[in-house]
């Protein structure tokens, strides 16, 4: 009996050294006592490895997951537009597939104020009393086009240059783009023509620069967008001019070193400007009396493509390309409007221009990334926002031309959307 307790307190005091040696914590003291407890050892080791990696995984995706849903609220708030309706960006967006909606809180500057509107484009001061056309906003599909935030922008385009080359549909958005920035300034004094120069509409070059960000918004007028020529030795007696297709306008080398360049040319080419003026086409040396003027348009924009492509950084410049802007006069007279009080439902067929085509058919082609505001829909609905009779020159009316402000700020909005948020831009 005593001997069966003797072995059971041995027992017991074997077990409680076990126990006791079970709670070392020194790696080294687990591989001495026993191989079990070692190989425990490891799994429990690898085991916390796992959860290690595990947890870095799961934050990785957590931060990521962040950055693709927080990132849009944040680019939309730089804009002051605050959390978003949606967060498609614009490079996933047809943003020209879309419709006018009222919105109460356009237009976004008051012509009258701005002394860069042309007196002609000024409806209201021109004596136009119905003020709907100005509260009509761009609606996308599948995107918000945000308001500028005017300060951010102004901010952005410090130190550098702005530029518009084409006819008098470009200097309407240039004068748009420069009384938008302007309700930004506070000095509006600081904000001036460089060689002083009224607004008119047969200067080629006029310049505006915003001293107090020492940038400027430029406008080269170049209807053709190629050279005009005279008249050649031996052409034929209905021959007074000439239109050089293979050589871009003689002022080109102005539009370098710019950080953003917006083109247009349309509104010149028809029989009235050209043929019925004596002027004919020209390639090389070369008379193309009988070239049609489609077949000329897209051989200039070839010409214009070329000399993108050899002479412009688009490192450094964003290019964008306006397309064919749609007029709403009555007839092939152009003695009437055919004006709406308010936009059309239906483009009614205006939608659709050679021109237009032509230019997203050339752009598409070229080796250098071009950006095509498609504006031909999206301006066909507009009828009500024409000249019309509210022009400097009451008894000519004007329904290829729009009001300051109207569709042309809209355009804008378009631009400065791209630019912000960086799509293919690198400032």
């Amino acid at each position: 009996m005593m001997k069966s307790l003797k072995r059971v307190a041995s027992l017991k005091r074997s077990a409680s050294i076990n126990r006791r040696a079970l709670n070392v914590t020194s790696p080294r003291g687990l591989s001495v006592l026993s191989p079990r407890i070692s190989r425990w050892s490891g799994v429990s080791r690898l085991f916390h490895v796992l959860v290690v990696i595990g947890f870095v995984i799961s934050s990785l995706i957590a931060i990521g997951c962040g950055y693709m849903f927080v990132l849009p609220s944040l680019s939309q708030a730089f804009y002051g537009y605050g959390a978003s309706k949606t967060n498609v960006s614009l490079s996933s967006c047809n943003i020209f597939n879309g419709s006018w909606v009222l919105d109460d809180s356009y237009p976004l500057y008051n012509a009258t104020e701005c002394p860069f509107v042309e007196q002609g484009f000024n409806c209201l001061g021109n004596g136009r009393e119905d003020k709907d056309y100005l509260r009509w906003r761009w609606k996308p599909m599948d995107c918000v086009i945000p308001r500028p935030d005017v300060q951010s922008i102004l901010g952005m385009l410090r130190g550098k240059r702005v530029v518009f080359v084409g006819d008098s549909m470009s200097r309407t958005q240039w004068e748009s783009l420069i009384c938008l920035l302007m309700t930004g300034v506070e000095d509006k004094k600081s904000v001036y023509e460089v060689n002083g120069n009224k607004i008119t509409k047969r200067i080629r070059f006029l310049g505006v620069r915003f001293s107090s960000f020492n940038f400027t918004v430029e406008f080269f007028r170049s209807v053709f967008l190629v050279q005009p020529g005279g008249m050649p030795r031996h052409a034929p007696k209905r021959v007074k001019s000439t239109l050089k297709l293979d050589k871009l306008d003689n002022i080109s080398s102005h539009w370098v070193n710019s950080d953003v360049l917006i083109f247009n040319t349309g509104q010149w080419w028809v029989p009235g400007k050209l043929f019925e003026t004596g002027c004919y086409f020209q390639v090389r040396n070369t008379l193309k009396l009988g070239m049609p003027i489609s077949a000329a348009y897209r051989t200039a924009l070839g010409t214009w493509a070329s000399w993108v492509e050899r002479n412009i950084n688009t490192n450094r410049t964003r290019v964008f390309f306006r397309s064919f802007e749609p007029s709403h006069w009555s007839d092939q007279t152009r003695r009437f409007c055919n004006m709406t009080q308010h936009p059309l439902s239906e483009a009614r067929g205006r939608d659709r221009n050679l021109f237009s085509d032509t230019i997203l058919e050339v752009a598409k082609n070229m080796t250098v990334p071009v950006t095509v505001l498609h504006i031909t829909s999206m301006t066909a609905l507009r009828s009500d926002a024409h000249v019309g009779n509210w022009s400097d020159s009451p008894y000519t009316p004007d329904c290829s031309h729009w009001c300051l402000p109207g569709v042309p700020d809209v355009w804008n909005e378009i631009v400065l959307s791209y630019l912000l948020t960086g799509y293919r831009l690198h400032f």
